[in-house]
């Protein structure tokens, strides 16, 4: 079941109906808020750049929203503009905000990955993704991509714990990634009790070239959270090393 949402991506930007044109400060960079006309993928949904959907906090904290206007649900996603190629990315959530990872309702998906408009390499896309609808054999609900995603070997399904905070990283190098998760706000902790998940892909590296950190929090398949609820990610912290 879960397999299907690393399609996701493919279809994160569709030029004639995604723009970006408000951009914002976090952690000394500029990041771009994308909204659409019309429904786009990953979904397709309605994505918002409204201070609803999309803000950072007087703490620094940037946070995802997904909200519903009228009958619409509208989601959210966010661009890092420089493109820094090989190198360690790093997202650090605050599960103590907000809605936690572990409890994400069955339709909503937080997308943490590198994207290419270009097609080469598959949109060169990293992802790391998580979501609450669950493999319906191990219950994982979070997973790391090289994609294609279909590729023998370029998907591992993980388990995101109860946590009041998580790091997510993935350090990309000329022939290999290695993804890494942890409880808490060390990424660097050697400690067996905070490690979640790590796996190191070594077929199918893309080469870098244009690609862009992202963040995304949308529905899948534009279905609306089956408790009608609003969803809302808090992320306290993006690093590129």
């Amino acid at each position: 079941m879960m397999k299907a949402l690393s399609v996701f991506l493919a279809l994160t930007t569709i030029p004639a109906l995604a723009q970006y044109p408000r951009t914002f400060g976090w952690n000394g960079e500029t990041w771009m808020v994308k909204v659409s006309s019309g429904a786009v993928g990953p979904g397709p949904n309605y994505f918002s750049d409204s201070t609803n959907n999309v803000w950072v906090d007087s703490n620094n904290k940037l946070h995802l929203k997904i909200t519903k206007s009228g009958h619409k649900w509208q989601c959210a996603e966010v661009i890092r503009v420089i493109s820094s190629g090989h190198g360690t990315y790093r997202f650090y959530i605050d599960s103590s905000q907000g809605t936690p990872l572990d409890t994400l309702d069955k339709n909503v998906v937080l997308g943490l990955f590198t994207w290419s408009d270009e097609l080469d390499y598959n949109h060169r896309e990293l992802d790391i993704e998580f979501s609450g609808r669950g493999n319906v054999t191990d219950r994982t609900n979070a997973q790391y991509v090289v994609q294609p995603y279909g590729t023998p070997g370029n998907l591992v399904r993980f388990t995101e714990p109860p946590a009041s905070a998580s790091v997510h990283s993935f350090s990309w190098n000329l022939n290999e990634v290695l993804f890494h998760s942890v409880t808490g706000t060390d990424p660097a902790t050697t400690d067996p009790t905070m490690q979640i998940s790590s796996h190191n892909f070594t077929n199918g590296i893309p080469l870098p070239g244009g690609e862009q950190a992202r963040i995304n929090l949308w529905l899948y398949q534009g279905k609306a959270p089956s408790n009608q609820k609003p969803v809302e990610i808090v992320i306290s912290k993006f690093e590129y090393q």
